[in-house]
C-alpha cells in the first residue's frame, strides 16, 4: 500500500468521520453520510477510457471535476439547503487535488 493510496482514502473516509464526530456530535451520522454521498461525483469517471488510471489527475479531466463545476459547488456553499453537500464535494475535490501532487 502506498502513501498516496493511504492519504487519498483516509481523506475520503476517515477525515470526514472524525470531522463529523468532533464538530457535529448530534448530527454526526447525517454529516458523515453527506460526505460519503459526495463520492457520487466520481460517477463521471465512467465516461473516461480507461475508467481508472492511477497516473491520471481527476482535476480538470472529468466533467464534474472541472474548475467550472467547482465554481458551481462554491456557489452552493452560500445556500443553506446545499451548503453541506457543496462543502463535502469541495473537500472531495481537495482530496483529489492533493492526490494529483503526491
Amino acid at each position: 500500500m502506498t502513501v498516496k493510496f493511504f492519504v487519498h482514502y483516509s481523506l475520503h473516509f476517515i477525515a470526514p468521520l472524525l470531522f463529523s464526530i468532533l464538530f457535529f456530535k448530534e448530527h454526526s451520522k447525517k454529516i458523515y453520510l453527506i460526505f460519503l454521498a459526495s463520492m457520487l461525483i466520481d460517477l463521471d469517471h465512467l465516461l473516461a477510457t480507461p475508467i481508472f488510471d492511477s497516473s491520471r489527475c481527476s482535476i480538470n479531466f472529468h466533467p464534474l471535476h472541472t474548475y467550472y463545476a467547482m465554481c458551481i459547488y462554491v456557489l452552493g456553499v452560500f445556500f443553506s439547503k446545499t451548503r453541506w453537500i457543496a462543502i463535502a464535494i469541495l473537500f472531495h475535490l481537495f482530496t483529489d487535488y492533493l492526490d494529483c501532487h503526491l
